[in-house]
């Protein structure tokens, strides 16, 4: 599954979800976890609604959004589109989230995280 950090440089979560530069996208499975991409360039400026619609579109193949803050009207549209945000509240490296995921997938995932490993099964499928 595909799973995005609000990071400035992708080792630790340290960014708002409306305010971040860059998001780093994850693929974590039970035995395996790289990350695969970092998205930029998304404006923080202008319209609240446009901000979080184009961030939204940008995540749209993610499962999860790992951030440190984000406000209610975005969580709202991001479970809209079955991207589940986690808020962290405080900094928190991605090496530790990554690990803290596969040990849960290792073993009986809750059933949101089940839905969120058959988000987009082209890339990984899991027998869960």
């Amino acid at each position: 599954m595909k799973v995005a950090f609000t990071s400035s440089t992708g080792e630790i979560i340290d960014q708002h979800f409306g305010q971040c530069q860059n998001f780093h996208i994850w693929e974590i499975g039970p035995e395996a976890a790289q990350q695969v991409e970092t998205i930029s360039g998304i404006s923080a400026e202008g319209d609240e609604e446009d901000r979080i619609t184009a961030r939204g579109n940008a995540l749209a193949d993610c499962a999860i959004v790992y951030t440190m803050q984000i406000g209610g009207p975005a969580a709202a549209k991001l479970v809209s589109r079955k991207i589940h945000p986690m808020k962290t509240n405080s900094e928190v490296p991605v090496a530790e989230i990554v690990g803290r995921l596969q040990v849960v997938l290792q073993g009986n995932p809750p059933p949101w995280l089940k839905k969120a490993l058959n988000k987009d099964n082209s890339i990984m499928n899991y027998e869960l």
